[in-house]
């Protein structure tokens, strides 16, 4: 028998349930460090379809799955068909929440422990009119950052967050929600973990799963990389480089420049340009690929965790370990669901988290 999927709506601010809907086919994705999206169909004409309380960008959609919450966001979109009588709604993580909101104070911790800067993150805008964010499970991580802004530079928080993660040393995260109390009110938490990613499963090509496509991708591709910062006042900018020699040895020199123009201290921007050659050190390959039905559930893969794809088909024929970047999960009208993932080389995650 197959798991049993509902979709409820909720009070964005205090993540009380308000109905559950009527629903015709679920799609959501869980996104590597980024919001990920959902996808509901339901009737037009129910008696949940009601645009009194059913609002985009001020109602909560969380889905759950055999009892258990497992995905929470924010409705952003509602499309009516009229003629075929439904409504769509597009809803995307808790993220998207803080990629609209801003230090609008200005925001001042010279080498702080990050898992301190992001419970003050989300301990300052959960004050000010915020979605309640739990910060109980994020843990110490060893290493120190600093975040200088002032309150003309309006620093966007999600960005802020994603530059965070993404720095060497950095981690991985995602909002997970949860039963705050049981079917009466869902909470969610922020939860980051280590690049190093979980321990090793193998998916092999029509055996537990089917490989549907790679792709291979040499655009990132980088024997220097230069990060520019912010204006040192006299027009000049900050810049930090870095070479990655071997890779100059095979192949002519390709240049990658990024820009951030918040950064005012030279050796994060060294970090960055470290990142930066790090993730352009080899081709990507890039497959996708579908879970055999009945083997696997949706948070079973969770982005950034570590698998082996075993293919033999042509062109593609590998025993890689690979990085998951994406999971989505598609259930049609009949309860039927599919998972799919997206994959990236397990080396270029190595290479930018560097002991």
């Amino acid at each position: 028998m197959g798991a049993k999927y509902t979709v409820l709506q909720t009070n964005l601010k205090t993540g009380a349930v308000v109905t559950r809907l009527p629903v015709t086919g679920i799609a959501f994705t869980h996104s590597l460090n980024a919001a990920g999206s959902a996808s509901v169909g339901m009737p037009l004409f129910a008696p949940e379809a009601d645009p009194t309380t059913l609002s985009p960008g001020i109602s909560g959609l969380v889905i759950v799955r055999d009892g258990l919450p497992v995905w929470g966001g924010i409705v952003w979109t509602a499309s009516a068909d009229i003629a075929a009588g439904t409504l769509s709604l597009g809803a995307s993580g808790y993220h998207s929440h803080y990629k609209g909101r801003a230090f609008v104070n200005g925001w001042t911790a010279r080498t702080v422990e990050q898992a301190d800067l992001l419970k003050a993150w989300f301990g300052y805008f959960n004050a000010d009119n915020g979605i309640g964010t739990a910060t109980d499970t994020i843990t110490t991580t060893g290493h120190k950052r600093t975040a200088v802004w002032t309150r003309y530079e309006l620093k966007n928080a999600g960005e802020a967050i994603e530059q965070l993660a993404d720095n060497i040393n950095g981690f991985n995260f995602r909002y997970v929600p949860y039963w705050a109390t049981p079917n009466t009110k869902v909470g969610h938490r922020f939860v980051i973990s280590s690049r190093e990613g979980s321990s090793t499963r193998t998916l092999t090509h029509r055996v537990n799963a089917v490989v549907t496509q790679v792709s291979y991708d040499s655009t990132a591709l980088c024997t220097v990389a230069y990060a520019t910062g912010a204006d040192r006042g006299n027009g000049e900018k900050l810049v930090g480089i870095f070479e990655n020699a071997e890779l100059a040895a095979r192949m002519p020199e390709r240049v990658m420049v990024g820009t951030y123009q918040d950064v005012k201290e030279t050796q994060t921007l060294k970090s960055k340009a470290q990142a930066i050659v790090n993730a352009g050190s080899a081709p990507a390959a890039i497959p996708e690929l579908t879970l055999y039905p009945g083997q696997y559930g949706p948070l079973d893969f969770v982005p950034g965790d570590y698998v082996a794809v075993d293919a033999d088909a042509g062109y593609v024929a590998f025993l890689d370990e690979f990085a998951v970047t994406e999971c989505a999960t598609t259930v049609d009208a009949n309860g039927t669901e599919s998972i799919r993932l997206a994959l990236a080389n397990k080396e270029l995650f190595i290479n930018a988290n560097p002991s």
